[in-house]
């Protein structure tokens, strides 16, 4: 039986990516929740979802089986809570929460409730990373040394809002970009982050106290370090993860995006060689693995608990931020 879907939030990426990628999934978008009457309407018009509400309580009662998350950062804790209270399997954006206590009580929640929670960490289907993370697997190049990755851009105008200019939303660089490295860097090193140093910096793009730039290193548990640069302010800088091994290097271009698309080469003694790749959409397997897991079939790709551990380590740069040192990851 198809997933019958309700989208809290009538957001871009749901828009842009996310509808389409439960349609293929098999799955029917049947309704949308949303603060403004005519934004969602129109919304709902031009993405054909026949049900629109304003009042959670009725939407989560309209007969939905799976609620999209992708308001602002700062309401997924209470929606999130309210969907498991009314039973409803749960696939929410990053960043997870806003706090560690919160996000640790939407898990308990979830768990509570007997209900799927998934976060729609959608890097790590990327066709470049699957296929480093196979080699890596295989031991292609050797013992692991180092990683770095280069996540930078231009922020969008139609996205320069509440990302940029209000303190109290869940803003910044690190909880926009920086939480989907440390699961990027989690999943290719399949070894727990145990601490972060980080330098933020304002541009002028975002209002004072909020970064936009940020560089810093991941220290991780078996030894390897990761060093990462994230930006709103850079029109022209290119997406960038190396991997350095013993016996060579991986380097995936182009693939820290939401579309299909990206390079990776491998070098080692032989040369440098570019790897073939099967682009693919990178938010389905997302869909497809929860809609499963809804089923009784296996577990989502990432799970509330790795979105807790990527907040943590966002959470963990942000006060790195703010007193120079150092500091632990804990969950």
């Amino acid at each position: 039986m198809a997933v019958r879907w309700g989208l809290w939030g009538a957001t871009t990426i749901a828009q842009e990516w996310v509808i389409g990628a439960i349609r293929a999934a098999g799955g029917e978008v049947v309704s949308l929740c949303g603060r403004d009457r005519a934004r969602a309407e129109a919304y709902a018009a031009h993405n054909t979802i026949d049900q629109v509400f304003t009042d959670p309580a009725v939407f989560l009662g309209s007969g939905i089986d799976a609620v999209y998350i992708s308001t602002i950062n700062s309401f997924h804790h209470e929606q999130v809570l309210a969907s498991a209270a009314a039973g409803k399997h749960i696939l929410c954006e990053k960043p997870l929460a806003l706090t560690l206590d919160a996000g640790r009580e939407m898990i308990e929640a979830c768990r509570a409730a007997s209900v799927v929670f998934a976060v729609n960490h959608h890097l790590r289907n990327a066709a470049p990373h699957v296929a480093m993370k196979r080699m890596l697997l295989e031991g292609r190049i050797g013992d692991i040394v180092s990683l770095s990755i280069t996540h930078a851009g231009y922020l969008p105008h139609h996205l320069q809002g509440w990302r940029i200019n209000d303190m109290t939303a869940g803003s910044g660089v690190v909880l926009d970009l920086t939480v989907h490295d440390a699961d990027l860097l989690t999943f290719l090193l399949d070894s727990e982050p145990e601490s972060v140093f980080a330098i933020g910096s304002n541009s002028g793009m975002a209002v004072a106290g909020i970064e936009d730039s940020v560089n810093g290193t991941i220290r991780f548990r078996n030894g390897v370090t990761a060093a990462f640069f994230d930006a709103f302010t850079t029109p022209y800088a290119e997406h960038r993860l190396e991997v350095q091994g013993t016996r060579g290097s991986l380097m995936a271009t182009g693939s820290l995006r939401q579309a299909p698309g990206g390079r990776l080469a491998v070098r080692d003694a032989d040369g440098a060689q570019e790897v073939a790749l099967n682009l693919t959409d990178l938010y389905q397997p997302n869909i497809r693995a929860f809609q499963n897991a809804i089923h009784g079939h296996g577990a989502p790709i990432a799970t509330g608990e790795d979105g807790l551990r990527s907040l943590a380590v966002a959470l963990a740069a942000k006060r790195s931020m703010e007193t120079g040192a150092m500091v632990p990851v804990s969950r």
